[in-house]
C-alpha cells in the first residue's frame, strides 16, 4: 500500500488542480455553526496556492435529493474560507455549469474557486458507474490534477471522490494524508495500554468495529445509548432508555469473546435519568440496578453517563498510553446530559501518548464544549469513515490512490 501523496504530482506551478474537501458543516440561518472542516482544508489549499496552482474546491454538504437547494449552498464555506486564508476566493453558483465555466476560464496560479454543493447533482452520488463518471469527467475537465482531502467521503464511491482520481493525476492531500497515519498508528502500532471509548445511539453503528478491535485493544469504554443494549443484555431495567432488543444476542457473544481475549469491557455504573428528553426535564442519578426506582418510574430515560462512571471512565483514559473515542456519552447538546462526554473530552487532553477525538458527534462535541482543540492529539475529520478504516474495510476514496 503506497499512498500517492502531493509530492507524487511534481511541478505544480501554472497547473489547475481539482481538489476535493469535505466542507459538509452544519449550519443554521445560513450560518455556519462549526467551522472545524473549514479549517481542517486550509493547509492543503495553502500548500497549492503556494506551489503556484489555481485551485478548484468541490464538495458536499447535507443531503439535498440532488437538485438545487439554497439551505445546501456552500455559498456560507465560500466566505469563510476567505477569512481563513486572508484572501478572496470566487464562487461559482453551479458545479458544472455556466458559471463555473466562466469562472474557472479565468483562473491563474494563487487563485481559489469553490464550486456550489456537488450532490446538486444527481450523477455524484449516482448508483450507475457510467453516471458518475460523465459527472467526474465534467468536473475534470481541463484540470491538470486532483488531490483528494476530504477524509469524510473517502468511504463513498461517489464521481468526486472515486472517478475524479481516476480521470487525471491523482494524490492525496496532508489531511487525508495525516488521518492515515493516525488511524495506522491505532491498528498497526499502539501502545499499551490500549483503550477505546464508545458511545452514541446504536450499539448496530459499532459492530464492526468492536469486531475488529477485540483482538488489538486492552479495554472498551462503552457509554452513550449504546450503553442501555449493553445493560438490557445483562437483564437489569433500563426504563425507556434507548435499546436495541435484536443486538442482545450479538452484545452477549461480544462480551463473551472478550472475556476469553481478557479484554475488559467495562459498562457504566451509574446513569443519569430523566423524565423526558428536553432541556427542562427533571433528572436524577441512579446506579445501573436502580434505573427504574426514580419518580418517573419504567418511563424514566437514560441520557448520559452518571458522575461515578464519569470519574472512573476519565481515570482508566489518562492510564492509557493509546486511546481512541468515537460517540458522546451522552447528549451533550444539553447541558445537563453533558457532563460524562465532557469528562471523557478533559481525560483525553490528559493523555501521555496518543489520543484520537474519531470524528463525528465526537469532533462536534469537544468544539461545543469549548475545548482546545491542539490539547488533543488528532480530532479526525471523518467519523464514519475512522470506522470503517478501523473495522478494516477496503475504502474506495483511498483504494484509488494506491493504498
Amino acid at each position: 500500500m503506497t499512498l500517492r501523496t502531493l509530492d507524487t504530482l511534481g511541478d505544480l506551478s501554472g497547473k489547475t488542480v481539482l481538489l476535493r474537501c469535505d466542507f459538509n458543516v452544519p449550519l443554521k440561518d445560513g450560518v455556519i455553526t462549526d467551522d472545524g472542516r473549514v479549517r481542517a482544508s486550509v493547509p492543503t489549499i495553502q500548500r497549492l496556492i503556494e506551489a503556484g496552482a489555481a485551485v478548484i474546491a468541490v464538495s458536499h454538504l447535507g443531503r439535498p435529493d440532488g437538485a438545487p437547494d439554497a439551505r445546501y449552498s456552500l455559498a456560507p464555506v465560500a466566505a469563510r474560507l476567505a477569512e481563513l486564508l486572508g484572501s478572496t476566493v470566487s464562487f461559482a453558483t453551479d458545479t458544472v455549469g455556466a458559471d463555473a465555466a466562466a469562472k474557472r476560464a479565468v483562473l491563474s496560479a494563487g487563485d481559489v474557486l469553490v464550486l456550489e454543493n456537488l450532490r446538486f447533482d444527481p450523477r455524484e452520488t449516482s448508483k450507475v458507474a457510467e453516471e458518475r463518471a460523465e459527472f467526474a469527467a465534467l468536473l475534470t475537465a481541463g484540470v491538470d490534477a486532483m488531490v483528494s482531502d476530504g477524509f469524510g467521503v473517502v468511504h463513498r464511491k461517489q464521481a468526486s471522490v472515486f472517478e475524479s482520481a481516476q480521470a487525471v493525476p491523482s494524490a492525496a492531500g496532508l489531511l487525508v494524508a495525516a488521518e492515515l497515519d493516525v488511524l495506522g498508528r491505532l491498528t498497526e502500532t499502539p501502545e499499551r495500554p490500549y483503550t477505546v471509548i464508545l458511545g452514541g445511539s446504536k450499539v448496530s453503528d459499532k459492530l464492526g468495529v468492536i469486531e475488529h478491535l477485540l483482538p488489538r485493544v486492552d479495554r472498551i469504554l462503552v457509554g452513550g445509548g449504546m450503553l442501555f443494549t449493553f445493560l438490557a443484555a445483562r437483564g437489569l431495567a433500563i426504563g425507556s432508555s434507548l435499546c436495541e432488543m435484536d443486538q442482545i444476542d450479538t452484545v452477549n457473544r461480544y462480551i463473551a469473546d472478550a472475556a476469553e481475549r481478557g479484554v475488559e469491557i467495562v459498562l457504566p455504573t451509574d446513569v443519569v435519568v430523566a423524565s423526558q428528553f428536553g432541556a427542562d426535564a427533571e433528572h436524577v442519578v441512579r446506579s445501573v440496578d436502580a434505573i427504574e426506582d426514580t419518580p418517573f418510574g419504567a418511563s424514566g430515560l437514560g441520557l448520559d453517563i452518571g458522575p461515578e462512571t464519569a470519574a472512573n471512565f476519565a481515570a482508566l483514559v489518562e492510564s492509557s498510553k493509546t486511546v481512541f473515542w468515537n460517540g458522546p456519552m451522552g447528549v451533550f447538546e444539553i447541558p445537563a446530559f453533558a457532563e460524562g462526554t465532557r469528562a471523557i473530552a478533559a481525560a483525553l487532553t490528559r493523555v501521555d501518548g496518543l489520543g484520537v477525538v474519531g470524528g463525528g458527534d465526537s469532533a462536534a462535541a469537544v468544539r461545543t464544549l469549548g475545548f482546545d482543540e491542539s490539547a488533543f492529539g488528532h480530532i479526525s475529520t471523518g467519523g464514519g469513515a475512522s470506522l470503517e478504516f478501523l473495522e478494516g474495510k477496503t475504502l474506495p476514496g483511498l483504494e484509488v490512490l494506491g493504498w
